[in-house]
């Protein structure tokens, strides 16, 4: 049987640790292509660039890096450049958590999107810290889970969203099929002045607030679970619809 050929990408930039930590996981699973930003895209959400040319540069074999977003490189990946369609695609594993309402902002959670919306199965990792310790954590699980989605496939228009509790292996709780829970942002916008009387702005990074909410990605973590949470690409609320309509709206 022919290795399956595996695409990732992330948005911590082809840099990253966590990128280099799953390439060498799923190197055990399939023949692994690399197309990842050659920087820093964190929440940069499902950015597309429509307004300036993108440019593919060899990072070394196998590997490319794009100055663009996580969604550019698995689009470009995937239509144009590959050898042949991928039977998976992998993004991650981020630096940090993508719970809740993380997913709205996030790169990493993008790259797997962008994967779905071109027809491939695929999947988001996040490690739940900010300062990871335990990449070969993220790497397995990414492993497993990779190696059930070439045998079982995913729903059509699914990708999923997996968060890892930075903790040696043998100690995660199981896992857990989740929803998306709720994160409070309590950002700061920090206003200064630069050296030349111009004002400035910078949106912070301020702490969110994690609530425990039974058969949540938030409530899995915090039970040192890995949370797998199914992302639909239909982001219509269905049951809304009916309720317009009982007091419709015209003009």
């Amino acid at each position: 049987m022919a290795s399956p050929l595996i695409l990732l990408t992330n948005d911590d930039g082809i840099h990253a640790p966590g990128l280099h930590a799953l390439a060498d996981s799923l190197s055990k699973l399939g023949t692994v292509r690399v197309f990842a930003p050659d920087r820093e895209r964190s929440a940069v959400s499902h950015g597309i660039s429509l307004h300036q040319p993108l440019r593919v540069k060899p990072y070394r074999e196998g590997w490319w890096m794009v100055d663009g977003t996580p969604a550019d490189c698995v689009l470009l990946a995937v239509r144009f450049l590959m050898e042949a369609r991928p039977a998976l695609v992998v993004s991650g594993i981020n630096n940090g958590p993508n719970l809740g309402d993380d997913v709205t902002y996030s790169g990493t959670v993008a790259g797997a999107r962008e994967g779905m919306m071109v027809g491939v199965p695929s999947i988001a990792v996040s490690m739940v810290s900010y300062d990871p310790q335990y990449f070969t954590t993220g790497g397995e699980v990414a492993l497993r889970l990779g190696r059930y989605v070439l045998e079982h496939g995913l729903p059509d228009d699914t990708a999923l969203n997996v968060n890892v509790p930075d903790v040696p292996f043998e100690e995660l709780n199981g896992a857990a099929i989740t929803r998306m829970g709720r994160r409070h942002y309590e950002d700061d916008v920090i206003h200064r002045t630069d050296p030349r009387g111009r004002d400035y702005y910078w949106i912070g990074g301020a702490a969110t607030n994690l609530v425990s909410t039974p058969g949540t990605d938030i409530g899995a973590v915090l039970e040192n679970q890995v949370s797998i949470t199914p992302l639909h690409r239909d982001a219509t609320h269905h049951d809304a619809i009916a309720r317009l309509y009982e007091t419709p709206f015209t003009l």
